[in-house]
């Protein structure tokens, strides 16, 4: 482990408490915790951040949309000896939950944030097509709809895909991440579906931007002082399911300058702070980089960044305690791949005839990070496969036994099940 200790508050060292989280927020504590920097993590569930030996301490509460979810943290830091920790979100409503507080959070905590009000113009999927729109910046065609009524009559070019405008609760929709429908019958069904699940106003419905992996792009940095202290760019080549990403599988760090322009002007318009990853996708017909969403917290590739040179969750920690950021140089040949979704990714792919077994067997060339498995702290890895199908057997499949009669499997759809 490396020697650099965090800053001391009289004796006791200052760390990271990560709300919730995965595979990015175990990667984050990795990162803190090989640099002898505390590390605890506050969850509602049984995540696998918890199984990493760099973890210091775990903390269960009602969750980040509980009433009482602030003053929670508040009580933490005060019986737990963690004042002036930095605030590490793991998820979508952990980073609801800093940003709404986060002047109350900064009586006891290191805050990274903006406020709410200039987030959610980014965060929801609906107002990002409009902030992005005023500041030039293309993003797929939306379509308004607030009624299964307009659902039914409204003039649509199919194929169009449905998402939910943010993803904080879980559900059959959310869950999902994104819906596909090719005909009028299949889409009114599944609106109706979508806004039984989370209210006709946090329905999207947006053209489907064509391609597959080479056309996915994603913009990661850590801004502060509506600047970036650190960025990168990488290629999202593979993901799981293949058509709508519920998980990236696969990432290769890519130089992409159109890319990291666009990305820099929608965070500065809303004077941005903290880590961010926004997701693009080059639309081959019209040549646009289109920006899909933005998510504001560690990211499930976020481990890659530390590989490539760019130590996300060090930069934070020393920005949030006013020490000079370190420089960073970006090793462009760096991947990072989830083994067990890639592999199943992949052979979905190959049956459709988007992937040869030799371009597999030549992305595997060149130094990798697992999104699970580290020499230095094996445990999460080796127990990342049980601990998967416990999550889906109790947490995943209940909610997919109620998923609509309409929605089809993509892959089955072209096989014409």
């Amino acid at each position: 482990m490396g020697g650099n200790a965090g800053p001391a508050t009289g004796s006791k060292p200052v760390g990271a408490l990560i709300l919730g989280g995965a595979h990015g927020a175990l990667a984050a504590a990795r990162s803190l915790g090989r640099r002898n920097i505390p590390v605890a993590i506050v969850s509602d569930d049984f995540t696998l951040v918890r199984l990493s030996r760099f973890i210091s301490q775990h903390f269960s509460w009602s969750g980040p949309a509980a009433p009482n979810a602030t003053t929670t943290l508040l009580e933490l830091a005060a019986r737990h000896g963690l004042q002036d920790w930095l605030l590490i979100p793991g998820g979508d409503a952990e980073v609801r939950l800093i940003a709404e507080n986060r002047e109350a959070l900064r009586a006891a905590f290191r805050v990274m944030s903006c406020g709410w009000a200039d987030l959610e113009a980014v965060c929801n999927k609906r107002l990002l097509a409009e902030r992005a729109a005023a500041v030039d910046i293309a993003s797929p065609r939306n379509y308004r709809i607030a009624s299964e009524a307009a659902a039914t009559t409204l003039e649509l070019q199919f194929p169009v895909v449905l998402k939910p405008a943010q993803r904080e609760a879980p559900n059959v929709f959310t869950l999902a991440k994104a819906w596909r429908a090719d005909s009028r019958e299949e889409f009114v069904a599944r609106y109706r579906e979508a806004a039984a699940a989370v209210g006709h106003d946090q329905v999207v419905v947006q053209e489907l931007v064509p391609g597959g992996g080479a056309t996915q792009f994603s913009y990661v940095a850590l801004w502060q002082g509506g600047k970036p202290l650190a960025q990168m760019t990488a290629r999202r080549t593979r993901q799981y399911p293949v058509d709508f990403s519920y998980t990236s599988t696969f990432v290769e760090v890519v130089q992409q300058p159109e890319v990291s322009a666009a990305a820099q002007a929608l965070l500065a318009s809303i004077n941005f702070e903290g880590l961010v990853e926004i997701e693009f996708k080059y639309d081959t017909r019209d040549k646009l980089y289109k920006v899909l969403d933005v998510n504001p917290r560690c990211w499930t590739w976020f481990g890659l960044g530390e590989a490539a040179g760019v130590d996300f969750a060090w930069l934070m920690f020393c920005a949030a305690n006013g020490n000079p950021a370190p420089a960073s140089v970006i090793d462009d040949g760096q991947k990072w791949i989830y083994v067990v979704r890639d592999a199943i990714a992949s052979l979905r792919l190959m049956a459709r005839g988007d992937l040869s077994w030799s371009d597999y067997r030549a992305s595997w060339r060149g130094p990798m990070t697992w999104a699970a498995f580290a020499a230095d702290d094996p445990v999460p890895g080796l127990l990342e496969m049980p601990l998967t199908l416990y999550r889906v057997l109790t947490k995943r499949l209940p909610l997919q036994r109620r998923k609509p009669v309409a929605q089809i499997d993509p892959d089955a759809r072209r096989a014409g099940v």
